[in-house]
């Protein structure tokens, strides 16, 4: 499986760490950036990295920013993108389970790395129900 990485400024020291942390358990990644703490806007990087999703390039995200709220709503103006600012493990396993969310992110400022860690294991050992909520995943993409 192949991950697109992006993050701000916010998110950079995250972002790196969830590469190796990625990488590490065999995943594939490809880091849109930013590539250092220098000021930057999460938009920039969080619309690149959800092309990739949109595209299929890569078959999941995972975006970093100070809260991840800008960069999960960047996120989502992408048709076929469903990004999750999941700050909680119970956040990432219920928006895979029941939303089939594709990209994870998550706020650098808000969480701990250990609390980090279990939420990207978490959402990357989850499936997606199906059932009654595949109608509803698929009404996202028909506003």
């Amino acid at each position: 499986m192949t991950i697109a990485l992006a993050a701000d400024h916010a998110g950079f020291v995250y972002k790196e760490k969830a590469k190796a942390y990625l990488k590490s358990k065999g995943y594939d990644t490809i880091d849109f950036g930013t590539y250092s703490a220098e000021r930057v806007d999460y938009p920039d990087f969080g619309h690149i990295a959800a092309e990739s999703v949109a595209k299929g390039e890569s078959e999941r995200g995972v975006f970093v920013c100070g809260s991840g709220i800008g960069i999960s709503i960047a996120a989502n103006r992408h048709k076929g993108v469903r990004a999750v600012d999941a700050v909680t493990v119970e956040m990432a396993k219920l928006a895979r389970e029941h939303n089939d969310a594709n990209v994870l992110a998550f706020g650098e400022r808000l969480i701990s790395w250990d609390e980090a860690e279990k939420i990207i294991d978490v959402f990357f050992a989850t499936e997606f129900e199906g059932g009654r909520h595949t109608v509803r995943v698929e009404k996202l993409d028909n506003c």
